[in-house]
């Protein structure tokens, strides 16, 4: 795929939809934070029934250290691994507050050091909340970049990186919410609803559905 039909596709997911925002809910960095944790392996519908709870009783890492793991767990009981991702998101909140002044850090390093904040958490608040040019790669987003021609990779981290060279710059900052939603709504898995796409005709799909 060349520059031109990349720069195509990004005009018109912009003109279709020109402020893309993450369907998590949140009103700070600690807040953004903890629902891309929990968004692990589950849906952000079911995140935010619990964080629309969680959030209210503990929204800074020194409520949520009050509240504990068990107390968290029955917050977020109804998400997947919810054991797991209520531990890890007292750990880091013990380390926010005594290593970083309770505050999210903004460097990749510092927050991929927090237990359960893996490359692609890290990318989500990197560009999300400090609006820096990151690419968080998720299952939607390696489908749509692989299906389409525009970042083809064997592996997240290579569409990641191809991703970050291929996409125009004016496009960069909200390219991966564009990617995230057409391939959440539009560019489905099992059925990719290419007669509604807005970007069907610079699409390299081979296998169109014909409806």
């Amino acid at each position: 795929m060349n520059k031109a039909k990349r720069t195509e596709i990004f005009r018109r997911l912009r003109e279709a939809n020109p402020d893309p925002v993450t369907e998590l809910v949140y009103n700070s960095a600690f807040e953004l934070l903890v629902a891309v944790m929990l968004s692990a392996q589950a849906t952000d519908v079911s995140v935010n029934k619990a964080t629309a709870r969680l959030f209210p009783v503990a929204n800074s890492p020194e409520a949520m250290l009050e509240l504990g793991v068990k107390k968290l767990k029955g917050y977020i009981k109804t998400i997947g691994l919810f054991n797991t991702k209520a531990e890890n998101v007292i750990k880091t909140c013990r380390i926010l507050v005594e290593a970083h002044d309770s505050q999210v850090p903004d460097t990749r390093e510092a927050l991929e050091a927090l237990p359960g904040v893996g490359r692609k958490t890290a990318n989500v608040v990197l560009n999300t909340w400090f609006r820096q040019k990151a690419m968080a790669v998720d299952t939607h987003i390696f489908r749509l970049s692989n299906r389409t021609g525009i970042a083809p990779g064997k592996n997240v981290l290579e569409v990641e990186r191809k991703l970050l060279k291929f996409v125009p710059e004016e496009f960069l900052l909200d390219a991966h919410h564009w990617l995230i939603l057409h391939g959440r709504y539009t560019c489905i898995a099992r059925k990719p609803r290419c007669g509604s796409c807005v970007i069907s005709d610079l699409c390299e799909y081979r296998d169109k559905p014909t409806d």
